[in-house]
């Protein structure tokens, strides 16, 4: 049997696809190639060229391969972005999710693990946010995640197909053969290393005044490795006969973005100039997650929490592939 990964040659999809790899897993990845790259994928995964939206060839793949666990990464996933255009983020992660389940239904699959996002809480009431919390996302990008994760709770009692939705906070770091690379670059990380190599003057710091200890967004970072850990584990859990949940994938500790730039000055030893610009619209204050229902029913935990590791981590990817990769 085998694992399909949509979106696999994607910043986390490839490093799943390795761990899997490395555990002997067969692996299947689907990509359109968008915003993923073919040079991302691992040796040994076998790569298909197509989109979950091509009905026929969902089909085809899911059967041919005998996938019996799907890991869906394949999605649109910039706030700004979705603000501005939510039909792309709706069309892409909605009904590109329906294409792939009304697949998999056909094909008898019925093991599924979402990567969703903590956008789905919005601004929480508190920290560190809880599953149980109310949703009320802030933006279509959020939105269109908890969409998703309603069809399948309706698929889980229609059909029984299980599912394990991960709401991820920041996944940032790098493995020793993987790292991130968009074009454009929108995460905090990569652009103030990118300062730090000088590929860029400053870093963008987007709004000082929002409610957090020194007026800058605070977010849970987390490591991709760690973050592709947690989804392996929740196949195993899947396996065994656990039932669908929905569980959040962050570290418990916030830090703002001035505190990211600091780490990197001090895992750089470089100078890293900041601007401030307006706030972004759909940016909540904090995003802190609670790890304690992913600790409990997956036995998972963090092995790379500290935010100079990930930063680190990063840094040694860019150094090594400065010009990302090289398709």
């Amino acid at each position: 049997m085998a694992v399909l990964i949509t979106g696999g040659a994607g910043y986390i999809g490839s490093v799943a696809a390795e761990q899997l790899l490395e555990l002997g897993e067969p692996v299947v990845i689907l990509d359109n190639l968008s915003t993923g790259h073919r040079a991302a994928v691992p040796a040994g995964a076998e790569f298909i060229h197509g989109s979950v939206l091509d009905d026929s060839l969902l089909g085809k793949l899911l059967s041919d391969h005998g996938v019996d666990t799907v890991m869906h990464f394949a999605a649109s996933s910039l706030v700004g972005e979705s603000c501005a255009n939510p039909l792309k983020y709706f069309e892409n992660n909605v009904a590109g999710a329906l294409s792939l389940l009304k697949a998999m239904r056909r094909a008898n699959v019925e093991r599924i693990i979402l990567s969703s996002t903590a956008a789905v809480y919005g601004n929480p009431d508190r920290v560190p946010i809880s599953e149980e919390m109310p949703d009320r996302p802030l933006n279509p990008y959020g939105l269109s995640k908890r969409m998703i994760e309603q069809t399948l709770e309706w698929c889980d009692t229609a059909y029984g197909l299980r599912y394990v939705s991960l709401r991820y906070f920041n996944a940032a770091g790098a493995t020793s053969q993987r790292g991130e690379d968009h074009r454009p670059e929108t995460h905090l990380i990569p652009n103030v290393l990118d300062v730090a190599a000088g590929a860029r003057q400053s870093v963008t710091i987007f709004g000082n005044d929002y409610d957090t200890p020194d007026g800058t967004c605070v977010r849970d970072y987390i490591h991709v490795s760690d973050l592709t850990d947690a989804h392996v584990k929740a196949m195993h859990y899947l396996r065994e006969g656990g039932r669908s949940e929905i569980i959040n994938l962050g570290n418990s500790v916030g830090h703002s973005v001035l505190q990211v730039v600091e780490s990197a000055r001090r895992v750089t030893g470089r100078e890293i100039p900041t601007v401030y610009s307006a706030r972004r619209p759909g940016d909540a204050d904090r995003l802190v997650a609670s790890s304690e229902k992913a600790r409990s029913v997956l036995g998972w935990k963090p092995r790379k929490a500290a935010i100079d590791d990930i930063v680190s981590d990063a840094w040694e990817w860019r150094r090594r592939h400065p010009e990302g990769y090289p398709d």
